[in-house]
């Protein structure tokens, strides 16, 4: 029952860290390319690698950071009330 409490943390969680990842990549993509914004993959006058390097650091971020905030979440969920909000071995 305790781990239903988990949810509501994990979905706040979950959007605050939609949006610094967002941020973070905006960041890395503009001292990697110095550029504002990352290209369209639909537009004409950026190349494939272009377009393919930036969604595959856009999606490494994202992952990154989503994989980190779960991970905190759920090892401070454990110490504050003593549960792992997640699958453990034998569950």
């Amino acid at each position: 029952m305790i781990k239903l409490l988990y949810k509501p943390l994990g979905i706040v969680t979950g959007v605050l860290g939609g949006l610094a990842a967002g941020a973070i990549f905006k960041g890395i993509w503009r001292l990697l390319a110095h550029e504002e914004e990352p290209p369209e993959a639909t537009r004409a006058d950026r190349s494939w690698a272009e377009v393919l390097v930036a969604a595959a650091l856009e999606g490494a971020v994202y992952a990154l950071v989503k994989a980190a905030l779960e991970r905190a979440g759920a090892v401070g969920f454990e110490k504050a009330t003593g549960t792992w909000p997640g699958e453990t071995e034998g569950s």
